[in-house]
């Protein structure tokens, strides 16, 4: 038995609708790892429960795994906006959202998460970003003001393998945009954060 199949043993269940969604993104897409899956998936309900935002933006929807944990943690009225920017996601995403429990509490739109969301005029208590590691230092520009004062912007794939630190990877666009992030983060006074070693590091940023 592996460490995470005991923590999966340990830990609430993910339940059948997820489990499905989980089957077929790895059946049926080329990346199916990226999505959060069992362990992530209910730290991120969690989150939510604890944070209690009302506005989630979430930057990179893939298959939708993470935006249907996330809504599962909010409260009345809450909304998920939830971008993805490669439009040949979308027939599979959308049918998976729609057909989920929490559809009424997702927004999926297909954009750059960096152009539109700006554009709504919504203040997020909360934002999940999970998008292109090459960019992560610009949508954390980006969004920051559009975060609330004291509210959460987590970054996924903040390790990114353990890439980060070793040096066969330096000149790897990914790996160098992710260092990027995390370099700039911790120098960022704006902001308190700290990185979560689970699955592929985690990386929880509160506004001050």
């Amino acid at each position: 038995m592996t460490i995470d199949q005991y923590i999966e043993q340990h830990i609430d269940p993910e339940g059948d609708y997820l489990y499905r969604l989980w089957r077929a993104t790895n059946i049926h897409t080329v990346h199916g790892r990226m999505a959060s899956g069992h362990l992530q998936g209910r730290l991120l309900k969690m989150l939510v429960e604890m944070i209690r935002p009302q506005r989630i933006l979430e930057v990179g929807t893939f298959s939708g795994y993470s935006a249907i944990c996330m809504a599962e943690g909010l409260g009345e009225g809450g909304k998920v906006y939830t971008f993805e920017i490669n439009d040949e996601m979308e027939d599979f995403t959308r049918q998976w959202i729609e057909g989920s429990p929490v559809a009424d509490r997702i927004d999926f739109r297909i954009g750059d998460a960096n152009v539109e969301a700006p554009r709504l005029g919504i203040m997020f208590d909360m934002a999940f970003v999970d998008g292109d590691k090459r960019t992560y230092r610009e949508t954390f520009d980006t969004l920051l003001p559009i975060i609330r004062q004291g509210g959460y912007i987590i970054a996924d794939n903040t390790l990114w393998d353990g890439h980060v630190v070793d040096p066969a990877y330096a000149n790897d666009s990914q790996t160098h945009g992710i260092d990027t992030f995390n370099d700039y983060i911790a120098r960022d006074t704006r902001v308190e954060k700290v990185i979560l070693p689970i699955r592929d590091g985690l990386t929880i940023i509160r506004k001050k």
